[in-house]
């Protein structure tokens, strides 16, 4: 880029085609500070200039800035392209922003740009990860020309729902209209089987890449199997296949193992695992606070708070947990034991009664599993203030009676969180969609649909 930045310096008449790739360049390049320096600074924009910005904040994973910026190309009058509607549905999809995603939606019929293969698979996308499946079934089904891009969208759609039969259904159906999934649907259908806990039909589908579709398992494929297995508590045979890969584990293989020795409180296995991966993702904290919780469930105190003291040691930290719940086109987050929210003492306030309620329904704060040097008020305290029970006690207190709350939380629910929520939905009787950091969580009537094994 500094060749072309020099060469730009020297134009004298430089037109919005010369900015426009300055911008482009500077995006791809991961510098979005300087690219945004070039957009703001342009005496001219037109509608690519916009849609560069906002492609290029998307792909730097800086998904507030890109929805802002639409926002303010609104503003000032710009109708976007597909490109930047599409950017923006992505946005959308990773902040679970439905009201956003929504407003876009309403906005492309309002003007009337036909969804074309792109539009109707970023809007199916945004529906389904921002927790409506049934919308995301109606854009699907709306359109005339359905790709594997859109197909593959459905079908993980109902896999992070923990809607596993749903998702083989129209895997099927989409065989047999002729169109032939590629490695991406088998990542979603393999997904499907491990959330649903479908695995015989998991190792069929597996089997069948390269026998059936003449394709090459990759290595996420063996990723989702080594889930499969591992939360059908099948440990031994998911660390067989693991040595049995024709490539090198990764870390993300390894740790789909060690969250099944989680699960399935298998400490002799989940400490080796949990060593190795340390050794080759040392600066990773949440391998240290899943190894650490391995311990914990079996009673070893010794050696979990071994895990966290070299965590410390190390100076690697746990990424701190953030929920977000959108409500009336505003996205409201919330960091774990923090007052940053403008409304904060009410909140609190809030969960106090919430907490009582559930105190009269008999639960208990998991304590035993929360690795803190504090005595059990204090980790009452802390384990209280996080941040998807900050978010709820928001949800109940701006949302009438009756109506679903959908929260996006930015790490794996904790046990005592998963527990507290499903008390409340049957307390308050509401319905709590959540999605973590890998799958959806349906609360209805005091259970879940992810059978308490996540």
């Amino acid at each position: 880029m500094e060749a072309a930045r020099l060469l730009f310096d020297q134009v004298l008449k430089r037109d919005v085609v010369s900015w426009n790739l300055m911008i482009d360049g500077y995006a791809k390049c991961g510098k979005m500070e300087t690219a945004y320096e070039f957009f703001k600074n342009m005496p001219t924009k037109n509608v690519i200039s916009w849609t560069t910005m906002i492609s290029g904040y998307v792909g730097a994973g800086m998904y507030k800035e890109a929805m802002n910026l639409f926002q303010e190309m609104q503003i000032e009058g710009v109708q976007p392209d597909k490109v930047a509607l599409a950017s923006t549905l992505s946005a959308c999809s990773y902040l679970g922003a439905l009201d956003q995603g929504r407003w876009i939606h309403a906005y492309i019929d309002k003007i009337g740009i036909v969804i074309d293969p792109i539009l109707g698979c970023a809007l199916t996308d945004m529906y389904a990860k921002c927790g409506d499946m049934e919308e995301a079934l109606e854009v699907f089904k709306k359109q005339k020309k359905k790709e594997v891009a859109l197909w593959t969208a459905l079908i993980y759609g109902f896999a992070i729902h923990g809607r596993g039969r749903e998702a083989l259904d129209w895997f099927e159906t989409m065989q047999k209209v002729g169109i032939k999934p590629n490695h991406v649907t088998f990542t979603a259908i393999l997904t499907a089987c491990s959330y649903s806990r479908l695995v015989d039909k998991g190792k069929s589908l597996f089997e069948s890449i390269e026998r059936v579709h003449k394709l090459r398992p990759r290595i996420e494929h063996y990723g989702c199997m080594v889930d499969l297995l591992g939360r059908a508590g099948l440990l031994e045979e998911a660390k067989g296949l693991i040595e049995l890969m024709p490539v090198k584990p990764n870390a993300v293989v390894w740790g789909a193992l060690l969250n099944a020795c989680r699960i399935h409180k298998n400490v002799e296995l989940g400490t080796k695992v949990g060593k190795l991966l340390l050794e080759e993702d040392p600066d990773h904290g949440g391998r240290y606070v899943h190894l650490a919780s391995i311990h914990a469930a079996a009673g070893d105190w010794d050696q979990a708070v071994e895990a966290r003291r070299e965590m410390k040691e190390r100076g690697v930290s746990k990424l701190p947990g953030c929920s977000a719940i959108s409500l009336n086109g505003v996205v409201h987050e919330f960091l774990a034991g923090t007052k940053s929210h403008p409304q904060a003492a009410e909140i609190y306030r809030m969960w106090d009664n919430i907490a009582e309620r559930l105190e009269k329904e008999g639960y208990k704060p998991a304590l035993q599993n929360l690795l803190l040097d504090l005595d059990n008020e204090a980790k009452e305290m802390a384990i209280n203030q996080h941040s998807e029970k900050l978010a709820i006690a928001f949800g109940l207190l701006r949302t009438k009676p009756g109506t679903t709350i959908r929260i996006i939380k930015n790490l794996r629910i904790c046990e005592d969180c998963h527990t507290v929520t499903k008390l409340v939905s049957k307390i308050y009787d509401r319905e709590i969609v959540m999605r973590d950091r890998t799958r959806f969580h349906h609360f209805k009537d005091g259970n879940c649909t992810c059978g308490d094994k996540w």
